[in-house]
């Protein structure tokens, strides 16, 4: 496809508003300037709507296939026949399913079947496009979140491991009182059995004690009768049968032992008494996968994504570039010097900040909401998520602070001595992507919903490193891809949602220095340019397609951003004022 004669700033310095953009997909004519819109499939050329009514007039291009530029027909690669090498492979034998040239056709394959290669090449490059969109569009995106779940489910897994475990423990410790209990009144009640029988015992003792005692004075009586100074006296002369006569051996009885018997338990006894932990016959629930829907969570639902290639799909069979660019709106949002960097939230309400760390919500009216001091410079350090809260980076404390609705903040994510220099949601699904910097390093970190990182981007697929010190501006576009500005890199890298390396943005021959960066609902990237002074506008594979060419008197634009009614609004460095643009059609 041929390009127009790149255009500078100094080339249209005297242009007045309304601003003409000057589109590089232009008609392929080569007197032509006007925007492409048509794309003749016969002989591969883009062209105007005048061009193409010129070309059908052209006899010998009567039956050309002149189409809509977005169902053009792939141009098939030149490959040369091996056997013919001045002829090219256009041709494929439907009965020997091999591709051919002219010479082959009439030579080898006499009689057979041919389809054109060309339309069997532009078929399946745009299926191929297609089933690349839905891999990086739904299905890696899914896999990867299914993945963060199966994550979750690990650390859920665990917690609840652990409260199990923590059961099983305290039912221990509840069987171990009652065994320690059942053991103390067994052990009391042996003791209370040893204290009867040891009193019955020593009652026995007791008693022979007192026998004993008995007999030694009857020993000590029956001695006194012998002695033979008393004999006279003595009644051993008299009758013996009274003295003779001796109380009989107390009788005492034998202790009856208690007897212990043991307890009839099992481990499973006690395992029941302790609880058991068991596998549910639940069968496992399938993890929900959510269906394909090729319809961003940033785009209204009547609109359609682009393809991954880079041609935008129709929006509403309207939208599409616009031939000129122009001025429909402008406000001053108050309490700002300049206008570094605007973050869009709710419809008509806008987030502005400027070099001197100053943050003010303002409406389209320039009616002053809310205004807060921050630590931020020249640098997206704030945006607004998909609930509607700020957030904003801190330099000075290395994190991230999330303002709610109810106006309190909170520091959301410790960047861990990184400084924070850009920052914005994902309109996809919700993440926090942070470009941040450290001794002259840089790097982009992406953070869940809930503050964890879950992805770091600094090297490149051969080990160079991605950003210079300074990623200060960041957005994400509707394939999932990664933009950043690297004003010391003079560059706009581009990364997919998998961190690898898809190109760099480097201008268009002079040194460029990229500020302000989002992307549209058609994948565009647009990205500010302090030195040309002027708003470049990207395809998805960073071929520029158009230029915004600032007004006089504000030519230095910093902060962009479109809103739901794909307008652009455009911050400058040297004013308060914000212009919207007009751009799509």
């Amino acid at each position: 496809m041929a390009l127009s004669k790149q255009v500078f700033p100094g080339d249209v310095q005297d242009i007045q508003v309304p601003v003409i953009g000057q589109h590089y997909l232009v008609c392929g004519n080569e007197d032509c300037k006007k925007n492409c819109q048509f794309y003749c499939n016969s002989c591969h050329l883009p062209l105007c709507e005048q061009c193409r009514d010129e070309h059908h007039n052209i006899p010998e291009n009567k039956n050309h296939e002149v189409v809509p530029y977005r169902q053009r027909m792939r141009k098939l690669p030149v490959e040369k026949c091996k056997d013919h090498p001045t002829k090219d492979i256009d041709m494929i034998c439907k009965n020997c399913q091999v591709a051919v040239c002219s010479k082959c056709l009439i030579k080898d394959h006499r009689g057979h079947t041919f389809d054109d290669l060309e339309t069997i090449y532009s078929k399946n490059f745009t299926l191929c496009l297609d089933k690349i969109y839905n891999i990086n569009q739904y299905y890696l995106p899914t896999s990867q979140d299914i993945k963060r779940d199966i994550k979750e489910d690990v650390l859920k897994l665990k917690a609840f491991m652990d409260k199990i475990r923590t059961s099983i423990k305290a039912e221990a410790e509840s069987v171990k009182r009652l065994v320690e209990k059942a053991m103390s009144d067994n052990l009391e009640q042996a003791n209370e059995m040893e204290e009867t029988l040891l009193e019955k015992l020593q009652s026995q003792d007791k008693a022979y004690d007192e026998y004993n005692g008995y007999l030694e004075n009857l020993v000590k009586e029956f001695q006194g009768y012998l002695s033979y100074d008393k004999v006279q006296n003595n009644s051993i002369l008299f009758s013996l049968s009274e003295v003779l006569n001796i109380k009989p051996i107390p009788k005492s009885t034998e202790p009856v032992y208690p007897v212990f018997t043991a307890g009839q338990y099992s481990k499973d006894d006690v395992a029941k008494l302790l609880g058991t932990v068991t596998v549910p016959t639940t069968k496992p629930a399938s993890r929900k996968i959510k269906p394909m829907d090729i319809t961003s969570t940033q785009l209204k639902p009547t609109r359609k994504l682009k393809e991954a290639d880079g041609d935008e799909l129709e929006v509403n069979q309207k939208l599409s570039l616009s031939s000129s660019v122009t001025n429909v709106k402008e406000y001053i949002v108050p309490g700002l010097k300049s206008v570094c960097h605007i973050s869009g939230g709710k419809s008509g309400i806008l987030w502005a900040s400027d070099a001197s760390g100053n943050l003010v919500q303002t409406d389209l009216h320039g009616k002053q909401l809310q205004m807060i001091k921050t630590s931020g410079e020249n640098e997206s350090y704030h945006t607004v998520t998909l609930d509607g809260n700020l957030i904003f980076a801190d330099r000075t404390n290395c994190s991230v602070n999330r303002i709610t609705l109810g106006k309190t903040i909170t520091r959301f994510i410790t960047t861990k001595g990184w400084v924070p220099l850009s920052i914005h949601t994902s309109h996809i699904n919700g993440d926090i992507l942070v470009g941040m910097t450290v001794f002259f390093i840089g790097r982009v970190a992406r953070y869940n919903k809930t503050g964890n990182e879950i992805q770091s981007l600094e090297q490149d697929n051969k080990g160079q490193r991605l950003y210079s010190g300074y990623p200060h501006y960041i957005t994400e576009n509707i394939n999932g891809d990664i933009c950043v500005s690297d004003r010391n890199k003079h560059a706009v890298i581009v990364v997919n949602k998998l961190g690898q390396h898809r190109f760099s943005y480097t201008g268009q021959g002079s040194k460029i220095f990229p500020y302000g960066i989002c992307t549209d609902i058609l994948g565009h990237i647009i990205v500010c340019e302090t030195s040309s002074k002027t708003v470049h506008l990207l395809d998805q594979d960073g071929q520029l397609l158009s230029l915004v060419l600032s007004q006089k008197g504000k030519e230095n634009p910093h902060g962009v951003c479109v809103d739901d009614d794909n307008n652009l609004h455009v911050g400058y460095g040297d004013t308060n004022t914000v212009i919207v643009y007009k751009y799509l059609q």
